[in-house]
This record gives C-alpha cells, structure tokens and sequence, in this order.
C-alpha cells in the first residue's frame, strides 16, 4: 500500500476550490469545512440556532428581572439588577439568516449583577460526546454576534449533572456589524453525563456580570463549577448604557474541533424540536378556537381530554388564560385555575375550575380572543 501526501488537489485551470487537506489531516471540500468527526448530517446539537421559532411572543418590553424563557424558543435568560431590556426576535440578521435575538438595553445600570442567555440540552442527545469517558470528544461552537460594544466576551459550557465547567473567549473587533465566531471546547474525562431526559449540558453566553461572577479565571481547561470564573474573561457589559444592544444568531454546538457551516433546517423541523418543550395554543387574536371535548365534572370542576400536537419532552406544566367551556345547550363558564390531572407525553387531562355547571354534561372547551393555553416541559 502507497500514500499519496499533499496539502490541496485542484484542477489545473484554476486555484479556486478543490480539496484542502490542513497539517492536522483535516479536510475542505471547495473551500467547506468538512466535519472532524461524526456525521454530515445532524451535526448541530443546538435547537433553534437560527432564532427562527418565538412561540410565546416576538417582542418583550420592560425586562428587568428574569429567569426565563422570553421570546425565542429554547433560549433561556436569566438578569438580575443589570438594566433593563427589551428582549425581541429580531430581523436584523447576516446574510443567509432571517432572525436573530436581539437584546437592547432601555434603563442602564452602571453596575451589573448578571446578564446571561443559555440552552440546557438532554443527557440523550450527548451521548456521542462520550463526555467522562477516555474517549472523550472536543466540541466546537460557531456563532454569529453583533453589539454596539465592541470588547470581550465568554461563552461556557457547563455539566449540568457534575458541576463542572468549560470557558472561552471571542472579541467582537467593530461595532454595529456581524461577525462570525467559533471557539473549541477541550474534552472531558471526568464525569459522565446522564442517559436521560434531563438537562446536563448548558451553553452560555455572558453579556454583563458583576464581580461575583467576573472575579476568577476562565478556565479552558474542564474544571468544577467556581461562578468567578464563568465571566472572568468578560470585558464588556451589556446595559451600562441605553445605546447597548447586542444580537445572535447562527448558533451551532457540534463535535470535534472545527466548526462546519451552519446546519439550516426547515422551519417545520425547527418547530418541532421545540414542540417537544413548549406548545402555545391561541386564537391569533382573531376568532375563538376549539380545543378539546371534556365533561362538568360536578357544579364547580371541568374536565377535559387534550390531545398534543407533538409528544414532550416530559408531562408539562400548564398556564391558560381566557378560556370557557361550553355545554353546547344553554350557557357557557368561565374557566380558571388550570393543572393537570393526568397524562403522558402525548395527551392530557386538563381540570379548571368554574362554577354553575352541570355535573356529567358534556362540554366543549373553548380559547376566547386572545387567551392561551401553554405547555411546558422546559429544561
């Protein structure tokens, strides 16, 4: 057997393209990062990277104490006396992309406590990271960002299930532009991520900390949890100012040490990956909606069978507003006080509470103009 060793195969009528071969044996294809290990497909463990699903709302005004997801789907925030926002899926977006999350500080704040935006993913879609084992894989993120300051910022990734941490830097070098940002995370032999359903495994991106979140070292280097370090590196605060603003999109977390372009998918995939998380039932604000068939279950409960449009991650929490029942006769009733009085992850029972009813008569449930009915089952 022979080997045949060069650094780029091209045609002879040209420079442009061909395949690149880099002194770690890595491969372009006609300039594409082909990936360092794993599949073509499916590379990105991030959902909604491209901020294209917002289920809940596409604009929040007046943001100044959260832990919570806001707007975009799966994208999690937490701020504390760090100014106040208003956190929105944006259109402002770089070429090839359609959304963005956009924070834009309203009320300052000179002396942040902590501005931070994640994604928790499951311990069973990371079993291929090998995560605690010898054969533990390095995990690359790539990202597109732009803010009105330009300084340094940190992104970790933090072991949800053994309290551990990784960190890394990037600068965004000009104001007011999008820059395209990937950072490689080392591997981990210590600690095993749970082969469940649970989050173990966060994505962080800091835009302002205080001391009790600054003071440390970033470690680039696995190490456990010390919150000093998790904005160690962090130069800039987002939200000293009311001119601060700061967007992402294009997040992709995937193996191995190189980033590859972004995965696009459809919009119907992306929603359904966050289906599993978080369903909102409405009326658009338009007419009332149908949503399901139940039974009076006495003079003061309602009790409906409420199949779900995608199965969940877990039985979900649930919240509603505007909603009444109907006994098709001669009333309807007003409901309030919504649970779960049991189910599974593809269909429930949802109980309210009402008064006036008539116990065994079937009802239908009914979303009035501008009410919800809410779904979570958020990591």
């Amino acid at each position: 057997m022979s080997t045949l060793k060069v650094n780029k195969i091209e045609n002879t009528a040209t420079s442009d393209g061909g395949i690149a071969i880099d002194s770690t044996g890595h491969v372009q294809l006609d300039g594409v990062q082909l990936p360092t290990t794993g599949q073509l497909s499916n590379r990105n463990i991030v959902t909604n990277g491209a901020m294209t699903v917002s289920q809940r709302s596409t604009s929040e005004t007046g943001q100044t104490s959260l832990d919570a997801y806001v707007t975009v789907d799966r994208f999690r925030i937490q701020l504390n006396s760090s100014g106040t926002f208003t956190i929105s899926q944006s259109t402002e977006a770089p070429d090839g992309f359609a959304n963005s999350l956009k924070f834009d500080c309203t009320t300052a704040d000179a002396s942040p406590n902590y501005l931070v935006v994640f994604q928790d993913l499951e311990g069973q879609d990371l079993q291929h990271i090998q995560k605690g084992k010898s054969t533990a894989q390095k995990l690359t993120a790539s990202f597109y960002v732009r803010s009105s300051k330009t300084g340094t910022y940190q992104v970790n990734l933090r072991d949800l299930d053994n309290t551990r941490l990784v960190g890394a830097s990037y600068s965004i070098s000009s104001a007011n532009t999008w820059e395209y940002k990937t950072v490689t995370f080392a591997a981990d032999t210590t600690g095993q991520l749970g082969n469940d359903n649970g989050g173990s495994l966060r994505i962080e991106w800091w835009l302002a900390a205080g001391s009790d979140y600054s003071g440390g070292t970033m470690p680039t280097a696995w190490e456990a949890l010390a919150n000093t370090d998790r904005a160690a590196a962090l130069n800039v605060d987002i939200g000293t100012s009311t001119s601060d603003d700061f967007y992402i999109t294009g997040v992709q977390l995937e193996l191995g040490d190189k980033a590859t372009p972004f995965e696009h998918r459809s919009f119907g995939d992306e929603l359904q990956r966050c289906l599993r998380y978080f369903q909102y039932y409405t009326t658009n604000n338009t007419t009332q909606t149908y949503a399901g068939m139940g039974i009076a279950a006495g003079n003061a409960s309602a009790r409906f069978y409420f199949a779900l449009i995608a199965s969940m991650r877990t039985v979900p929490s649930v919240t509603a507003s505007s909603c009444f029942a109907d006994d098709q006769q001669t009333s309807t009733y007003s409901l309030s006080s919504p649970s779960i009085s049991s189910g599974t992850i593809g269909s429930l029972y949802l109980s309210f509470s009402t008064s006036g009813m008539t116990g065994g008569r079937p009802i239908h449930l009914i979303i009035d103009n501008g009410g919800h009915i809410s779904l979570s089952a958020e990591l």
